[in-house]
């Protein structure tokens, strides 16, 4: 279960390992103002509370030969069927993301493939295996991404 960031030092140390995880303790601490072993402390809780889920290594999709993104919108044929589509999604590999989302659609997936052929069968076995519509957007260029997440501010 994870918790919310309460506390004003947390908050910072979550910023700035939104900004690199790579940071070393010694630069948390020198940041925050704390030991090395209390941010180290702070660090452990944070990611034994679900606060930090993981640290990952950005790399560029084209060096991995998967240049051609898109988004793929799913609806259900029959409205009455499970709402599974997550599970029976789950296990195909170019899908990066999964987003229940409010609308026409149920769910916005991001798909990444190397060709438009590798698109085209992808969306045939998201429809069989979810047995849902698709609606496929293209990514012709990304700007950004993976931008660093806002700590959330003090409530009022």
């Amino acid at each position: 279960m994870t918790s919310e960031l309460t506390d004003a030092i947390d908050k910072q140390l979550a910023t700035l390992l939104v900004g690199n995880g790579r940071a070393t303790l010694r630069q948390l601490a020198d940041a925050t103002g704390l030991s090395v072993s209390a941010v180290q402390a702070r660090v452990r809780r944070l990611e034994s509370d679900g606060v930090i889920r993981g640290y990952s290594a950005d790399i560029d999709p084209d060096a991995l030969g998967l240049p051609l993104a898109a988004i793929v919108a799913i609806t259900p044929l029959d409205p009455a069927q499970a709402d599974d589509a997550p599970d029976r999604l789950a296990g195909l590999a170019e899908i990066e993301a999964c987003h229940s989302v409010a609308g026409s659609d149920s769910y916005v997936l991001f798909v990444r493939v190397p060709t438009p052929a590798a698109l085209e069968a992808l969306i045939r076995e998201i429809r069989k295996r979810a047995n849902v519509s698709t609606r496929t957007t293209v990514v012709l260029q990304t700007f950004f991404e993976r931008r660093a997440l806002p700590v959330a501010r003090e409530r009022p």
